[in-house]
């Protein structure tokens, strides 16, 4: 374990140049007082790091120096290669160039390697779309993509929920969630996420900025996701759920089927848990489709929502239409 991180560290100071000892104690998760001990090992091994102080500081290869420990193991390269399957390479238009690294990344492997990193194309496939959509890249990708590269802010049309909107932008990121492509920007002091089949139109500036120090792209997305999805269902519901409706919750997201499923049905089949809800309309139509499979037993607001839709859908097919008169099958 020590040996791996060693190698991981001085690899790690190869690809990013200078970095500091809190960032690489919080990337291995290990101490700090490690990150020196195993600073000084290298060292002591003939590698020249060495560290700069102060403000901006951080331990650093000396310049000019490689290191050839960088051949891959033959489970190495199959994550790689799974990392690489058809998705949103193909929507950057970096097909050629993604398949293009493969071969070359096959071509590195010890001999006896290859044969079973090819083993990932053969046997896994990757589709992140829902069913029944296309996968169609939003018409701005290619010039986001563009200024997220060589860091130029970007001027957008934007059409929000609230109204249609112009920002001057600073594109910090590309996001794919679910087959949808979003932005990460900065505007003001504030990274905020931008759907991009909402963008209009899009103008690359010849303005360069300086990405915000210690930016994570990965880990800053968890966060919003995990804020959005706090933010939006704020309320909570009792259900009553039958064992015939458990196999479409999933549709409904995690945190509304996991707390049914973990529920111990009674003798009937039926599973009672509280979820949380965005608003009690939304629920009620999100609920209305699974008929008397799921009774709401609070609150009292969702249980009139849904009474009211049923009573609308019965009204509009309650009576027969006047060419159904008469007819038989």
């Amino acid at each position: 374990m020590r040996a791996s991180r060693l190698l991981s560290i001085l690899i790690t100071l190869q690809v990013r140049g200078r970095v500091t000892a809190h960032a690489l104690a919080e990337e291995f998760e290990v101490s700090i007082r490690t990150i020196y001990r195993d600073i000084d090992e290298l060292s002591a091994a003939g590698v020249p790091v060495y560290a700069d102080r102060g403000p901006g500081g951080g331990f650093q290869l000396l310049e000019g120096y490689r290191t050839r420990l960088t051949g891959l193991s033959a489970p190495e390269a199959e994550a790689l290669l799974l990392m690489g399957l058809p998705g949103p390479a193909d929507d950057l238009g970096l097909a050629e160039p993604a398949a293009a690294a493969r071969m070359k990344l096959l071509a590195a492997l010890p001999a006896g390697a290859g044969a079973g990193a090819l083993k990932v194309a053969d046997r896994f496939h990757l589709d992140p779309l829902e069913w029944f959509r296309r996968t169609t890249p939003p018409p701005n990708l290619t010039a986001a993509a563009q200024a997220v590269w060589q860091g130029r802010r970007i001027e957008i049309g934007y059409e929000s929920w609230k109204a249609t909107v112009r920002r001057r932008l600073d594109p910090l990121g590309l996001v794919v969630k679910a087959g949808a492509w979003y932005l990460v920007a900065r505007y003001g002091q504030q990274p905020r996420t931008y759907r991009l089949s909402n963008v209009l139109d899009i103008a690359v500036l010849d303005e360069t900025f300086e990405r915000p120090a210690g930016f994570d792209l990965a880990r800053h997305w968890r966060a919003e996701v995990q804020r959005f999805e706090a933010d939006l269902r704020r309320d909570t519901a009792v259900l009553r759920v039958h064992s015939r409706a458990l196999s479409r919750l999933d549709r409904l997201g995690a945190d509304f089927s996991e707390p049914i499923r973990a529920a111990v049905p009674d003798g009937q089949g039926w599973r009672e848990a509280q979820v949380p809800i965005e608003s009690a309309g939304h629920a009620a139509g999100l609920l209305l489709g699974f008929g008397d499979a799921v009774e709401v037993v609070s609150p009292p607001a969702l249980r009139r929502e849904l009474a009211r839709m049923a009573a609308d859908v019965l009204r509009l097919y309650g009576a027969a239409p006047q060419s159904d008169v008469g007819e038989s099958d």
